[in-house]
């Protein structure tokens, strides 16, 4: 049995990562979001909002916030949550105290909020690539998760819905929509960076011939399938349904295969949003008394895995 340790560690490439993402989190901040005001949720959208109403230097009191919240994370989430917080959540301000003096790439707020959510969505999925987050309003989710078990994105929903709110007290409500356009364009950028520019479908095969067709996909398109035990409806008889994952660019040529072994093969599709295994990406385990991670094609025997996903 496989255990996977408690101990939170970050290779060399996560410091990467989450040194760049925060630095086009940081970039994308002081060029579109800032000069523009549009709140993107968050404490960083907070700090737009006190800097307007008070004149409080963002980078400043985005530490007199993350920082306790970090001492929080600790306290009421542990270390692990902590440790994944820690780096993001002083590297962002760290770095708009440097490029304070960066003069605004834009003053329309609509190219603010494309911009700026796009570049913001890439920096952070650059740093949730790292096992990593930046912190602040995400700990909160964490806590509402913990002690009132709302589901992450209901609880994502009432923080960053409180933060937009708030912007309502010093913006007008068409600046606040540029806001939520930015906002939206964060969360798809931020998917797109994590399940990657590749996609894939999920498909299904019904067939009188699913021998031909496995070994077409086996051996002609050296994907693996897997064959499952099924009933049909129409003549209550038994039979085999393949299903294969395979890249979207490959359906094309998949279809081309079904058809070539069984003209009436019945075939559905759906997109697959995150696949794990051999031939595409691979998922990492931490091994209890290791000190490195590990590849999950390297726990799994090869001959097993040529007849799995």
């Amino acid at each position: 049995m496989l255990q996977v340790a408690k101990r939170y560690t970050l290779s060399a490439v996560d410091y990467v990562y989450i040194v760049f993402g925060s630095f086009l989190t940081a970039i994308a901040f002081q060029v579109f979001l800032l000069p523009n005001n549009i709140v993107s949720g968050g404490i960083s959208g907070l700090s737009i909002v006190t800097n307007d109403l008070f004149g409080f230097d963002p980078a400043i009191f985005q530490y007199s916030i993350n920082i306790p919240l970090l001492i929080l994370s600790f306290i009421v989430l542990g270390k692990a949550a902590g440790y994944k917080s820690i780096l993001g959540s002083l590297l962002l301000p760290f770095f708009l105290m440097f490029i304070g003096h960066f003069p605004a790439a834009t003053f329309d707020p609509l190219l603010a909020a494309i911009f700026g959510g796009g570049i913001t969505g890439l920096g952070l999925g650059i740093v949730f690539r790292a096992k990593a987050s930046t912190g602040g309003t995400s700990i909160i989710v964490q806590i509402l998760y913990q002690f009132l078990h709302l589901q992450l994105g209901l609880s994502t929903m009432i923080v960053d819905g409180f933060v937009i709110m708030i912007a309502l007290l010093a913006f007008d409500v068409e600046t606040v929509m540029y806001s939520l356009i930015a906002l939206f364009i964060i969360s798809r950028t931020i998917d797109l960076v994590q399940l990657g520019f590749n996609r894939n479908k999920n498909v299904f095969i019904i067939s009188d011939s699913p021998q031909d067709i496995r070994d077409e996909i086996l051996h002609t398109m050296q994907r693996g399938v897997t064959n499952l035990g099924i009933r049909g409806g129409y003549g209550n008889t038994d039979k085999d349904m393949l299903m294969a994952v395979i890249q979207e660019r490959e359906f094309t040529l998949l279809k081309e295969v079904v058809l070539k072994a069984d003209s009436d093969a019945f075939v559905v599709a759906m997109p697959a949003s995150e696949v794990l295994g051999r031939g595409f990406s691979m998922s990492k385990y931490f091994i209890h008394n290791e000190t490195e991670w590990t590849d999950e094609a390297d726990l799994v025997d090869d001959n097993e895995t040529n007849n799995h996903l």
